[in-house]
């Protein structure tokens, strides 16, 4: 009590110090406060002591003020990964070591962790959120956010809310029931509030019934009224479009400078519009987050220096392979390295590996350690090949930085000119990487009229490339001093996203020689940039060569005859999995599936492992001897894949969301607005497994399954007879052993059924869930808690329906062997 009394107390003197400010600042300066100063600032106000406040992109890594190669950041797995470990502590290390690379950039808040729900597996940022199901969403997201902010760095959950697809993302209207709005969506963010207590929240692009996320009362109700938030809540770029959002609970308008606010906001308090109390409660929430990341003099940050640090290189590795889930073994896993023989690695994915989604989410890791990287490491290069197998880019590749000397300094790079009108060179910068991109920084975007990507390139193969641009605008390719390109690229979609993270290409056909040098120039016209004017994005690179597709299966098939194992890494491409849009399709791009098919028919030991943020339908997969998901694992992606294939660990997941057999099998999969931009959440509280079991479909692999290199019986499930509907929690003991040869981890997961309830409820839907690790013939107990809150219903406030419930305790939601009743009393 004395603990928290003083809390109390520090917490009354602060806001007491914080209100003491306002008097200090003119209404101009108080509403210069609530639009950023740029893409990632806030204004700093030296008069009050305040600094700026530096935010940055950070779900799976901490980018920083600049998208710069030469300012690497650690790629951490993608949130499908982390979600599939089903491990808390997992996502607490990974908000602290988030932390941890946010305070060596500077950065004062991280804009994650991503968690709208994976209501349909179309989902383009699908890769980017936890879960189909909101409890794991929500205990993911609280531990993600507590580990985050115990090292003094601001956590942002988002898109606040029901931001759950990517198509018309800055006009759809989704329009959910109240019942599904509480129990589903707004469950997934409750925890990170009212028990981690996050600084920051986002509010999204869409509207939600019919009013937009920046003016939504659901900003204040449940946000601030019921769940106590006292953080900003900040918007998604562009997302704030009237004044009327200064009436809402919308703090801060991102990015600046320019925005809705400013002097119309002004203009607005004076003439009674907005009431000049809304902004001063603005200002001080604005005020309080600088305090508590250290940005308000006289004020103590909540942590002066990280508290928990950790080798995150080798967390990264570690979490890619708790998160990696074993869909299949046949016993052909792990395998040996000193009798393995000799293995075919086969896929495009296998050396040009997606570590990470598409859009803002982006990080650019210093190294990344592809899965032939790791498997040749493992097993010894010489008992490995490679083989292609089928080609998986689509667009531009950025050209290798071993074939690129900078032609200003003889080292390995380009050199980047933004020119005037009259070819002066404005600003010029000496680049590692042939993907550029520029939001905001010191590249001088809106004063020039072009920019000059100048290279050197060496191949390393006689015959010909496609060479060209992935940029939107006019261009002009230059070889060896000829144009030999020239073109307008124009944007397919409407998403800014789309056309600026992943943008159409150009390109042209040239001869090369291995080992002769061309020297290569390509402009870009800068004029006329739309509405991200101080932002440019712009590829240098090369398109993937004509080559025969079935050319390609049969050399992948003959290498895999002639070894002992084949491994085939099959995946998405930037193209499939990106912020902006949604996918049209679940199937793998290319010929990734005839190239499976052809593989396991050439050698009974094919082992497969799928490089995908989202679920992908898999034909072959009663035809192979292994399948690995390991969707997009990070930087150390290889390493840990290694470490699984050869038993050193095993793979620690359970599937977080379900991954069907075929595409018409997805009972919720629609993500286009009518003809009136709504989409209608018509499924209720019926998405992910709830839909699969309501349907009565199979899928390929339901929600909590996964295998490991070892086997499990549930013994005994305990809990109390019966509970009341006052929202305490109800423990629940459940006895398991681990019958199998060496240690191993699984996951008890525990479901809740209330057959003839008088409302409309799922089948079964999850309450408790808890990784367990044990020895082999090991028998050990684990305690979950199963709030009462769970049992409820939403109708118009939380309804405790008395009565019987079944508990069901077991290792998947159709794995239950273990259960129990519950009595609930009115």
């Amino acid at each position: 009590m004395e603990t928290l009394s003083a809390q109390h107390t520090s917490e009354t003197s602060t806001d007491q110090r914080l209100q003491a400010l306002l008097p200090e600042l003119t209404l101009e300066e108080k509403v210069q406060l609530l639009t950023g100063r740029d893409f990632w600032t806030t204004w700093p106000m030296e008069k009050i002591g305040l600094r700026r406040i530096l935010v940055s992109d950070g779900p799976t890594g901490v980018r920083g003020e600049v998208w710069d190669e030469r300012q690497p950041s650690l790629n951490f797995p993608s949130a499908t990964a982390i979600s599939s470990s089903w491990d808390p502590a997992i996502a607490d290390r990974l908000g602290a070591a988030s932390a941890i690379e946010a305070r060596r950039k500077g950065v004062d808040v991280v804009l994650g962790p991503t968690i709208n729900l994976h209501r349909s597996p179309l989902g383009g940022r699908h890769f980017e959120a936890f879960s189909e199901d909101p409890v794991l969403t929500a205990e993911l997201a609280a531990a993600y956010v507590a580990g985050v902010q115990r090292n003094g760095v601001g956590a942002t959950p988002k898109h606040y809310v029901a931001n759950d697809s990517e198509t018309d993302r800055f006009t759809v209207d989704a329009i959910v029931d109240e019942r599904p709005l509480r129990e589903l969506y707004l469950l997934a963010f409750e925890k990170a509030i009212v028990e981690s207590r996050a600084w920051l929240v986002m509010s999204a692009y869409n509207s939600i019934n019919g009013t937009t996320a920046t003016e939504n009362d659901l900003l204040e109700t449940p946000l601030n009224s019921e769940w106590g938030f006292d953080g900003v809540v900040i918007s998604d770029w562009t997302a704030v479009r009237s004044i009327s959002s200064a009436n809402a609970s919308q703090d801060l308008v991102m990015p600046g400078p320019d925005g809705p606010w400013g002097e119309a906001l002004v203009a607005a308090v004076r003439s009674g519009e907005v009431a000049e109390a809304s902004i001063d409660r603005k200002v001080l929430r604005i005020l309080q987050l600088a305090a508590r990341v250290g940005a308000l003099e006289g004020f103590e940050p909540v942590s002066a220096e990280p508290v928990d640090q950790e080798d995150l290189v080798a967390f990264a590795r570690e979490a890619s392979a708790a998160g990696t889930v074993m869909v299949k073994n046949d016993g052909v896993l792990p395998l040996d390295p000193a009798s393995a023989g000799k293995i075919a690695v086969i896929g495009h994915n296998a050396k040009y590996a997606r570590t990470q989604g598409g859009g803002s989410a982006t990080v650019l890791p210093e190294k990344v350690v592809t899965p032939l990287d790791g498997i040749r490491a493992a097993f010894g290069a010489d008992n490995v090949t490679y083989s292609t197998g089928a080609i998986v880019q689509e667009g531009v590749a950025e050209l290798p930085l071993e074939h690129l000397t900078n032609p200003a300094t003889g080292t390995p790079g380009l050199r980047v000119a933004f020119l005037d009108a009259d070819g002066n060179e404005l600003f010029t910068e000496d680049r590692r990487s042939t993907a550029l991109v520029w939001f905001g920084g010191d590249a001088p975007i809106r004063e020039s009229s072009s920019v000059r990507l100048h290279t050197v390139y060496t191949p390393d193969e006689t015959g010909s490339v496609r060479l060209g641009a992935a940029t939107v605008g006019h261009t002009r390719v230059h070889v060896n001093g000829a144009l030999v390109h020239e073109a307008t690229i124009e944007v397919h979609g409407k998403d800014i996203a789309e056309s600026f993270l992943a943008p159409p290409s150009s390109t042209v056909e040239i001869p090369v020689t291995a080992g002769v040098p061309l020297d290569i120039r390509v402009e870009l016209d800068t004029t006329n940039r739309g509405p991200l004017d101080n932002a440019l994005s712009i590829t240098l690179g090369t398109e993937p060569a004509d080559t025969d597709p079935e050319v390609l299966i049969i050399e992948a098939a003959q290498a895999a005859r002639e070894a002992d194992v084949a491994v085939v890494v099959v995946g998405t491409n930037s193209r499939v999995e990106s912020e902006g849009y949604d996918r049209t399709s679940l199937d793998l791009p290319g010929m990734q599936d005839r190239l499976v098919h052809a593989v396991a028919a050439a050698n009974p030991r094919t082992v497969v492992i799928v490089n995908a943020g989202s679920p992908v339908i898999m034909p072959w997969r009663n035809e192979v001897a292994a399948t690995l998901i390991g969707y997009f694992g990070g930087q150390e992606f290889g390493n840990a894949l290694a470490d699984i294939l050869t038993g050193t660990t095993e793979a620690g997941g359970r599937l977080p969301t379900t991954w069907p057999a075929t595409q018409a099998d997805v009972p919720v999969l629609n993500t286009t607005p009518d003809a009136n931009g709504k989409l209608h959440y018509t499924e209720g509280i019926h998405i992910g497994y709830r839909a699969w079991l309501k349907t009565g479909a199979t899928p390929a692999y339901g929600f909590g399954y996964g295998l490991g290199y070892t086997t499990w019986t549930l013994n005994t499930v305990k809990a109390e007879a019966c509970a009341t509907a006052s929202g305490e929690t109800i423990p629940m003991t459940v006895s398991l052993t681990n019958t199998g040869y060496r240690h191993g981890k699984q996951v008890v997961q525990v479901y809740a059924e209330k057959p003839g309830s008088a409302v409309d409820r799922p089948i079964r839907w999850l309450v408790a869930s808890s990784p367990v690790w044990a020895g082999p013939g090991e028998t050990t107990e684990v305690i979950l808690h199963v709030p009462s809150r769970l049992l409820a219903y939403w109708d118009n406030g939380w309804t405790y329906e008395p009565g019987e419930y079944t508990l069901r305790a077991g290792f998947s939601v159709t794995d239950l062997p273990g259960e129990t009743t519950l009595e609930l009393a009115p």
